[in-house]
């Protein structure tokens, strides 16, 4: 219940304005988001790289409604790529781009904008010497990215993909997925779906989870487990032990500011660790899908208020 109240939450206008303008919410946001502008997120990422750990960079913003709006988010990935590559961070740090933010909602052609945009992007992270993962959002954009995803990745076959669990379609995407050389971040999920096509209990959900984790690891692709849950990440170690995986043929990820110890101690045991990096204005529907993602996150937000107040 208190998942659905928030992923509500999160398409409010009316309390966005009241979280947005509340005198002490940047400051507790800064934990989940590295800064509003590129250079805070390359910093961020220096300082992750520097400690171990790698980044995937998510500038936030997915409500585009102009195609003016998609070409700045472009721009922005231009920019953000550029300023890696001069601090000498492409070999640690990647970027994760959401197709919605880059055109795919758009009337008419949105869809050729977004692969175009995405095209752009990908270019521009091969030529800097990085990749990028292609963000997955609520489940009436899956096929769509899935085929996005198919057409980049003809030139660029290091292009990242990402499942959800909750999604009831996913076990079958992760068969297709699971070939030589593919990159797969599979994560629960953080859109409000309806029961048609998305398991709605905590439980289901992990057994999803589990269930798309064995065929991945059981695949000659490469896994991208994101979770912060602590039986996933020991069945992840089964998993590996079980597939006989070296380290390296599979990474863990988790976001900024959430289990940053059990990040640290995966990265100092040889793993790899990449961490999400999420920067820009618009913070505020990712932070409450973080929130419905895990109570704590929403216990920790408002004993921050409180604390704050």
């Amino acid at each position: 219940m208190l998942r659905r109240v928030l992923l509500s939450l999160s398409r409010s206008d009316r309390v966005r304005h009241l979280v947005e303008t509340a005198p002490v919410s940047r400051g507790v946001v800064a934990r989940f988001v590295a800064g509003t502008g590129p250079r805070e997120a390359v910093a961020a990422s220096r300082r992750l790289v520097d400690s171990g750990r790698l980044v995937s960079l998510d500038r936030l913003g997915e409500d585009t409604v102009e195609r003016s709006q998609a070409d700045e988010t472009r721009d922005a990935y231009l920019t953000l790529l550029k300023l890696l590559a001069e601090d000498g961070l492409t070999g640690g740090a990647e970027i994760s781009v959401k197709l919605s933010a880059v055109g795919q909602a758009l009337p008419g052609d949105g869809e050729k904008l977004a692969l175009d945009n995405a095209f752009a992007i990908c270019e521009a992270a091969r030529d800097a010497g990085t990749t990028v993962t292609l963000d997955m959002e609520d489940h009436s954009t899956t096929d769509s990215t899935l085929g996005i995803l198919a057409d980049l990745r003809r030139d660029f076959p290091g292009t990242g993909a990402v499942v959800q669990a909750y999604l009831r379609r996913t076990e079958a995407d992760c068969r297709d997925l699971a070939t030589e050389g593919s990159r797969v971040r599979l994560c629960k999920g953080a859109y409000k779906e309806p029961a048609s096509v998305a398991f709605q209990g905590k439980a289901e959900v992990d057994l999803s989870y589990v269930r798309c984790l064995k065929t991945l690891m059981a695949g000659p692709g490469y896994p991208m487990v994101a979770t912060h849950d602590p039986r996933l990440v020991a069945i992840t170690a089964e998993l590996v032990r079980r597939n006989q995986r070296e380290q390296g043929s599979y990474e863990y990820q988790m976001l900024y500011g959430i289990r940053p110890n059990e990040q640290r101690r995966l990265a100092a045991s040889g793993e790899r660790m990449r961490v999400y990096v999420p920067y820009g204005d618009e913070w505020y529907g990712y932070l409450v899908r973080r929130m419905a993602e895990r109570p704590a996150n929403l216990v920790f937000f408002l004993r921050s208020l409180a604390t704050k107040g």
